[in-house]
Order: C-alpha cells, then structure tokens, then sequence
C-alpha cells in the first residue's frame, strides 16, 4: 500500500478496472491526479502523463504489470481443470491432521451459477446471491464490466436453496428489474447492481442501494431496491439524490436504513459525503410479508460523511448510535439517528487499512457495545477494539491478511475465512491465480480472545469473497471471481462460480439439542416467550443470531444475543427476548438452542417486532 497517497480515494475497487492491476499503484495514480481514467487506456505509456502523475520507476512499473495483463492471451481449459485438482489434492494434504472436533471441516464443494459478489441469508433460509455478468473468462484479465458502458454493464442474481442440495436444480435465477441507466446508450439492462450496500428490513426484505452506471473507472448509480423473500422478485424505489459505488448500509433500532460513503455518478475518485435514509421519514416502516415498499423516497440525514475510502464499516450498537468506522485511521465516527447529527470518535491506533472485516462483539444477554476490527493490512495481524469510546490494540491472528470475512458462529466463538495479500494478489503478484496455502487456512477466536489456525478451504479467495453462517450451523463460503473461473471445472456451462461448506468444531461434539417448535408471531422487545424442544434438560443456553447480508468484506447485520431462561418444564423452555430495539433491531433472527459443550440445535426463525 502506497501510505503517501492513501487520504484521498479509495483503493478498493480496482480489481474490476482491466488495466490497474495493482491497488497501490492504482491508488497513487487516482489519489494524485485530477482526471484518474486518464491511466485507463491499455497502451498508455510509460512516460507523458503517466510518469508526471506517478514518478518515472512507478510509471514503469505500472505499464510491466499491464503489458503482462494484455499478453496473457487465453486460458485453456485443462489449465482450470488441473489447478482445481491441484487445490482439492493440497487441502486434502493439508487437512489431513486436523481434529474436526476442535478445529471443524471442510465438506462439500460444488458448482454455482454467480460468483456471489453479494451474498445475504434470507429468512425463508435461501440464500440471494447476487453479482454481474461475466465479459470475460480469463483469470489473468478483469471479469466484470466495470468500464463497460451498455448493454454488458449488467447484473443477475440467484437463490440457493440448501434444501435443495449441492446441484443445479437448487438455484433458481431471479433476475433484477430491467433499467436504462444514464449512460448515452439507451440500452436495457438487468439493473447493473454490483458494488452496492445492502442491509435487512423489519419486515425481511434486503434493500440494496447503489451499482455501477459503467465507465469512469466505476461510476455510482442511484439505484434503490428491495428484495422481497417471499415472492422471490425485486422491487424498484426511487432513485437515491447521488450515485453510489461502493457504499454501506445499517438498519438502526427504529427499523430504517442509513446509507452513507460510495462514489459519485461523475466516477472513481468523487467519494459523496451525502447521507441518506430508507423509507424516508413520514413514510412507514415495512413490518409485514405483505408491506412491499415500491416507488418509495429516501431523504437525506442531517449530516454528512465525508469518508475519503468506501464501504465503511457501520454497526448499530446498543446504545442506539450508528458507528462508522472508516477505512482511514482519523475518521472514525459517531452517528446519533435522533439528533441527526456526526462527532468524532478517536483515531484508530493502527494506520490504514483496506479491505478487513469487523465484528460487533458478543456481549451477553444486551447488544454489542464493543466492535473487533481486523485484517485489511497484511502486514499487520492485530486487532483492534473499540469500547467505551476508547481503542485498545487485541490478541493478534497468525497473519495479516485482506479480503477475510470473519462470522460470529452460534456459540459465540470467531471464524475468519478467505483472504489474501491484496487485491487481486495472492502473495505471487497481481492476476497471478497461484496462491499461498495460508491465505486458505481458517483462524478460530475463542472466547478468551485466543485464535488459533484450522483447516484450509479449496480455493484460495480474496477480492469478492463473502461467507454465511447457514441455519443449520454450517457455514457458506463463496466468491471471488477470479479464482473461481480460474478453476471452473467447465467454463461453457455457465456455472460461473463455487460454493464450499465448513462444519465448525461444534458439529463434531456429538448429538445435537432439539428446537422442535418457537412462537409463530412477532415478539416484543422484553416479553417472555416459550419454545419447545425433546431435548429441554439438556439445554443450558438460547442464542439469537442475525443473518448475514456481506459484501467486500463489510458486514453491517451481524449480532449475537444471548437469551435468559426462565425455566424449563418438561419440553417447554421459557425465555425472554432482548430488551430493546437498541440491543435487537427490528427483524428476523436465527434462534439456537446449546448444550453444555457448545453444542447448537438447528435454528428455528423468530421474528423481533417494530414497535
């Protein structure tokens, strides 16, 4: 990463610019320059405006790693089919001395129809994932339409059924409404989406805000959607007041959406400050299967965030604020819903970072008040928490990596997966689909805060790369473009992309608790409730768990809440919601019932009620 360049722009989405293979190089370029696309053109020289913008060694640089982009030529199959054996043949290797009971496994490996840029678990249990279409098949080349400008700057979307199994007839496409975008041409499209910020409504439905209008090195569109779960379609609302690329997403505890950071229409290098929110106010709320928002208004919040680098963490936490914590250690924010207002929390210890995850950490029977930020340095493996208004650096995992999802798992414990050097570097330099083996080992945090290594997933997976926790406690692991046509087992069939699942140590302790039946209504912040299970004596904690809905590496929805039992007779458990929409916002949760070793039934859906 280029330090002397990093205050001004984003540095992340490159990866889908076909000439700027390296984000740091990319990065200088952009953040120095006034007129960033200028660099774009494949045969730019070394020299000119280049080398006035980089300097003349990084100029020459950056036209190496291009010239070596342009000469790639083709990618044959048989180089797919044997890199792809090659990884099932390592991890086996790898994985061979790994007790499943303390680290977990990895099983399934199979084929997908997206690459699953965006991913999110909906509560009828299917899984949306959704992305762009292909325009190119070549690993060592860019994937996306970025810079495409027409008809193949589009998106597609489907839903995987685990229901349904590992094969083709579990995914059903659900394509997004057809739009002409404001680029000239006039051309239908499947709404080019990709690169948006999405979270959950009360009522289920994802919003997804934002997406690429085409050229300009990624230029933000106004876009505004709901996915409705239940009849399985997209819904159109109006158009946000500025274009988006890249931008992020929070459900407060009122049950509406904030929407903050991205590009601008005008293209890459005009980050908006403008801050919005869904459904406007005086609008209602969506609380029911039924209550569908179509052709509904955002309105701009009472300040702004002016973040210099996108997709900003934000979390909600239990003090009913909004935490925005920037990729740029000195911005790093407090946002108060109520009073429409922005203060400055203190700067984060640890310089830059790019793309990492974060995590609002497990506090018990109350919402979060704390958030773990890791990875997006791969230099760097600490990590770092916010409490209490104050930063302290923690226990660090065994390597920085970018690009890592890490999920909160039922039993409260961390799972990092994914990562890589950079974007679109894998340790062998940029575009270059070899990878080291420890970017696919997984980390596990305890709940002293200790990690330790585990098993390695199939492919290696960086830039695009999204991870779920599924209802019945496995875990999805997805993305990636490039690795993913980089090792297609048939890149004809227009299975684009891979899924893989990872058994945590926990579904290896031996026979699980029951959750025979929950409440089939909505249930209010502080109520008592009961449930019932087969296995009652044998449960010793009730979690709740919200879905997860992540893209790049940011995942705003997570939140583990641990419930209060009130006693048990028989089969009936008694149990207490959370006791605010602050701890809990509105909406769907998985619940999970745990024995004594950790051990979590499969989860049953409740739902939190909107007050």
């Amino acid at each position: 990463m280029h330090r002397l360049h990093r205050s001004a722009s984003p540095t992340r989405r490159y990866a889908l610019f076909p000439s700027l293979v390296s984000a740091g190089v990319i990065a200088a370029v952009l953040l120095a320059s006034a007129a960033p696309a200028a660099c774009a053109a494949p045969g730019h020289d070394a020299g000119g405006g280049e080398a006035v913008v980089l300097g003349e060694d990084h100029a020459r640089a950056h036209a190496r790693l291009r010239s070596a982009v342009e000469g790639a030529g083709g990618y044959a199959q048989s180089t797919r089919t044997t890199s792809l054996e090659s990884l099932r043949a390592s991890q086996r290797e790898a994985n061979a001395g790994f007790d499943a009971a303390r680290f977990g496994r990895f099983t399934d490996y199979f084929p997908s129809p997206d690459f699953g840029v965006h991913t999110a678990l909906l509560p009828t249990g299917k899984v949306l994932l959704f992305s762009f279409e292909r325009v190119e098949v070549n690993p060592t080349k860019e994937t996306g339409p970025t810079d495409r400008i027409g008809r193949t700057n589009a998106g597609r979307a489907y839903l995987w059924d685990p229901a349904k199994g590992t094969g083709a007839r579990a995914f059903k496409k659900v394509t997004p409404p057809i739009v002409l975008m404001p680029d000239g041409t006039h051309a239908p499209r499947p709404a080019p989406f990709f690169c948006a910020g999405h979270s959950f409504l009360p009522n289920g439905m994802l919003g997804v805000f934002g997406g690429n209008v085409g050229g300009k090195g990624g230029s933000g569109a106004k876009l505004s959607f709901v996915f409705d779960p239940w009849t399985e379609h997209w819904y159109r609302n109006r158009d946000m007041s500025v274009g988006r690329w890249y931008p992020s997403v929070v459900t407060g505890p009122d049950g509406r959406q904030l929407i903050m950071s991205g590009q601008s229409e005008r293209g890459t290098g005009t980050p908006t400050p403008v801050v919005e929110r869904f459904p406007a106010p005086g609008r209602p709320v969506p609380r029911g299967r039924y209550d569908v928002p179509l052709d509904v208004p955002v309105a701009r919040f009472g300040a702004d965030a002016p973040f210099r680098n996108d997709y900003p963490h934000l979390f909600s936490l239990r003090d009913g604020m909004v935490y925005g914590l920037g990729r740029d250690a000195d911005q790093q924010w407090l946002f108060d819903l109520v009073k429409q207002t922005r203060t400055d929390l203190p700067r984060r210890p640890a310089d830059f970072r790019g793309y990492g995850s974060a995590v609002p950490l497990p506090a018990g029977l109350r919402g979060p008040d704390s958030v773990l930020v890791l990875g997006g340095d791969p230099h760097d493996p600490n990590t770092y928490k916010l409490s209490g208004g104050k930063w302290s650096t923690e226990e660090p995992r065994a390597f920085g990596r970018t690009q890592d999802d890490t999920l909160i798992l039922p039993d409260g414990t961390l799972l990092t997966v994914n990562g890589a050097l950079g974007t679109r570097d894998y340790g062998h330099g940029p575009f270059n689909p070899k990878a080291d083996l420890k970017y696919r080992q997984i980390e596990l945090r305890d709940g002293q805060g200790r990690w330790r290594l585990g098993p390695a997933q199939r492919l290696p997976r960086g830039y695009h790369s999204n991870a779920l926790v599924l209802p019945d406690g496995r875990v999805m692991v997805t993305g990636d473009e490039l690795q993913q046509i980089a090792n297609d087992p048939d890149i004809k069939d227009r299975m684009d992309g891979s899924i893989e699942l990872y058994e945590p140590p926990y579904l290896h302790r031996g026979g699980r608790p029951a959750l025979d039946g929950v409440p089939a209504g909505e249930l209010a912040h502080g109520a008592a409730f009961e449930v019932t299970s087969t296995t009652a004596a044998a449960v010793t904690r009730a979690v709740l768990l919200a879905p997860t809905t992540v893209t790049h590496s940011v995942n705003t929805s997570q939140r583990h809440l641990e419930l209060e039992v009130t006693g048990v007779r028989g089969r009936t458990i008694g149990l207490r919601a959370p006791a605010t929409a602050a701890d809990a916002p509105p909406g769907y949760y998985l619940l999970y019932l745990l024995d004594a070793k950790g051990v979590p039934s499969p989860a049953k859906w409740v739902k939190l009620g909107l007050r």
